[in-house]
C-alpha cells in the first residue's frame, strides 16, 4: 500500500493527534538536521577548509540527498525504527505514545545542544519510543527483542568500527604520502576534505533521516488503524519532506557543536580531518547496506579518536570526550523517562 500526500493531508487536518505527532516528527527532524548534522562538517571547519556558514550550507544539500537517495535504494534502516516497539492495537494510545516519545527527543537534544555538547538523536528516538512502549503496555512486552538487539550491534559498530577505521585511513595515509611537501599535502588534502565532508552530510542524511521516515510511517499507520508498517511503500514525497526540513536544519547552525567536535576534542591536520571524515562515511554506508541503525556521532567522534591515536593517545582531549560519552550514557535512561512520564500523563490528558 502507498499512501498520497492527499490521504496523508486528510488525516492531518482530521486528526489532531496525527497532526500533532507529525508536527512533533518534523520538529525532530528539524532538530537533528540543526544538532547533529553540524558533526559531518566539524572537521572540514576546524582544519579551515571552508567556512562555517558556506560548511552548514554544503552539509545541508548533501544530507538532503542522502536522504532522497538512500531510502529509494535501502529502506531497511526505516523498517528497523517502525519495528522496534510495539504500541498495542489501541492506535489512539499507539499515537499518544508516538507524541511523547518525540517530545522527549525535543527536550532532552535542545538542552543538551544550549551546552554544546553533541547528542544522538538516533539514540534519543530509540529510548523514547521504547520509554513510551514500556508505559503503554505497564512493562517490557511491547519491546521487540530482535529488532532492539540492532541498535546494540550499532553502538558497539559505531564506537569500535568507527576508531578502527579511522585509525587504518589514517596511518595508510602517513604513510603513502610521508614525501610528499606539506604546501603540496595542504593544498591537496583541503579539496580532499571538502569531498570528505559532502559524504559524511550525505550519510549522516541516509542515516538518521531513514530513522525519522521510519517514525513519520508509524504514526500514517497508527492514524490509519494498523499497528505495524507492514505492506506500506515509502513514498517519495515523504522522502522529500524529511530531507528539505533536515536540510533547513541543518542550515540553521550547530557553530557550538562544530567547535567542540573538531576544535576542542583533537588538533587535526587537513589529512587527519580527510581520514575521519572518509572513515566516518564509510561505517555509515556499511550500516545502512545492512540495516543497521547508529549514531552519526558516537561513529564521527570515535573515528576523529582513532585518527588522533596515530600520532599519540595524548593527542585526544579526553576531558571532551568525557563529556561526551556520559551525555550518551545518560541518552537512554533520560529519554525513556521523559517519554514514560509525558506517555501516562497524556494518556491520562487526552
Amino acid at each position: 500500500m502507498e499512501i498520497s500526500f492527499g490521504y496523508f493531508w486528510t488525516g492531518i487536518t482530521g486528526s489532531p493527534v496525527l497532526a500533532v505527532t507529525i508536527l512533533l516528527t518534523l520538529g525532530v527532524i528539524f532538530v537533528n538536521g540543526w544538532t547533529d548534522a553540524p558533526n559531518a562538517i566539524a572537521t572540514c571547519v576546524a582544519t579551515r577548509c571552508l567556512r562555517a556558514r558556506t560548511a552548514i550550507w554544503m552539509s545541508a544539500f548533501f544530507n538532503f540527498l542522502g536522504v532522497f537517495v538512500m531510502t529509494q535504494i535501502n529502506s531497511s534502516v526505516a523498517s528497523t525504527i517502525s519495528n522496534m516497539v510495539d504500541f498495542g492495537n489501541q492506535t489512539h494510545e499507539a499515537l499518544i505514545g508516538l507524541c511523547a516519545a518525540l517530545l522527549s527527543i525535543v527536550i532532552y537534544s535542545v538542552g543538551a545542544s544550549c551546552f554544546g555538547i553533541p547528542t544522538s538523536e538516533s539514540h534519543s528516538l530509540i529510548a523514547g519510543l521504547s520509554g513510551a512502549a514500556i508505559a503503554i503496555h505497564h512493562g517490557v512486552e511491547g519491546i521487540n527483542g530482535a529488532e532492539w538487539i540492532k541498535v546494540i550491534y550499532g553502538l558497539v559498530l559505531s564506537l569500535a568500527l568507527g576508531f578502527a577505521t579511522g585509525w587504518i585511513i589514517c596511518r595508510l595515509i602517513t604513510v603513502l604520502f610521508r614525501n610528499m611537501e606539506r604546501s603540496r599535502a595542504n593544498r591537496f588534502f583541503g579539496g580532499a576534505q571538502i569531498v570528505g565532508a559532502a559524504a559524511m552530510s550525505f550519510m549522516h542524511g541516509a542515516q538518521d533521516g531513514q530513522k525519522f521516515i521510519g517514525v513519520l510511517f508509524l504514526g500514517i499507520a497508527f492514524y490509519n488503524g494498523s499497528s505495524s508498517v507492514s505492506g506500506m511503500e515509502i513514498p517519495v514525497w515523504l522522502m522529500l519532506l524529511c530531507s528539505i526540513v533536515m536540510a533547513m536544519g541543518t542550515s540553521v547552525g550547530g557553530e557550538k557543536i562544530i567547535k567542540s567536535v573538531g576544535m576542542d576534542m583533537v588538533k587535526l591536520d587537513r589529512y587527519q580531518g580527510f581520514s575521519a571524515d572518509l572513515a566516518g562515511a564509510l561505517c555509515l554506508l556499511y550500516s545502512s547496506l545492512f540495516g543497521i541503525p547508529v549514531s552519526t556521532t558516537h561513529t564521527k567522534t570515535s573515528a576523529i579518536m582513532g585518527v588522533g591515536a596515530v600520532k599519540r593517545l595524548s593527542a585526544i582531549n579526553f576531558n571532551i570526550v568525557k563529556e561526551m560519552m556520559l551525555t550518551w550514557v545518560f541518552t537512554f535512561p533520560g529519554c525513556g523517562l521523559i517519554s514514560f512520564i509525558m506517555a501516562k500523563l497524556f494518556m491520562v490528558i487526552l
